[in-house]
Parts: C-alpha cells; sequence; structure tokens
C-alpha cells in the first residue's frame, strides 16, 4: 500500500509540474517577442550607443580626475610657497632675537656692574 501512495503521490507531483513549465516556457517566447517588437533600436544599434555613451562618460571622468588634479597640486604649491614664506619670515625673527641677544647681555651686565658698584 505504501508503494501505492507513494506512487500516486509522484504522478500528481508531475502533473502539476508541467502546466507551470509550459506557461514559463510560453510567457518566456511571448516575451521575447513582445520585445523584439517593440525594441527601439535594432541590437547593433543599441550596443553602438552604449559604447558611445560608455565613451563620453570615460573622457567626461577622465577630464573630471584631471581637473581635480591640477586643482589639488596648485593648491599644493600654493601651500607650499606660503610655508617656505613662513619659515624665512621666522627664520629671519630668530635672526634679530639672536643678534639683539648678545646686546641685551651686555646691557644686562653693564647694568649689573653699575648695581654692584653702588653696593661696594
Amino acid at each position: 500500500m505504501n508503494t501505492y501512495s507513494q506512487d500516486y503521490g509522484m504522478r500528481e507531483s508531475a502533473s502539476r509540474v508541467k502546466p507551470v513549465l509550459s506557461g514559463l516556457v510560453l510567457g518566456g517566447l511571448i516575451g521575447a517577442g513582445a520585445a523584439l517588437l517593440f525594441a527601439p533600436h535594432s541590437g547593433e544599434k543599441t550596443r553602438a550607443e552604449i559604447r558611445n555613451k560608455t565613451m563620453e562618460l570615460r573622457d567626461q571622468t577622465v577630464d573630471t580626475v584631471k581637473d581635480k588634479i591640477s586643482l589639488a597640486k596648485s593648491k599644493a604649491s600654493q601651500m607650499t610657497a606660503d610655508l617656505k614664506d613662513k619659515a624665512q619670515e621666522l627664520k629671519h625673527q630668530g635672526q634679530e632675537l639672536i643678534g639683539r641677544q648678545p646686546d641685551s647681555s651686555y646691557e644686562t651686565t653693564g647694568t649689573r656692574k653699575k648695581a654692584n658698584q653702588g653696593y661696594e
């Protein structure tokens, strides 16, 4: 008995699968036919259009990247020039401070000597 119910179940499953598969195949054929009828261009024309658009996009991307690189280089050059100017300014300030230092120490030493003479 078990074999009869298993056999019946398999036949029932097979009978349900056939209509589903035939519906899928028929739907696919109808869809392909509709796509061919309503397609705006031929396949060759569509591929050429995709190729052209891709090349345009590539060219735009290359131009944009070149512009951004150029802008970055220009900003880097400006920053480098600004830093060099600031470094020169700091160098001159440091030299001025060093140049004044011996005078200040001499003045301080002279002031100390005068102050010490008053205590002597």
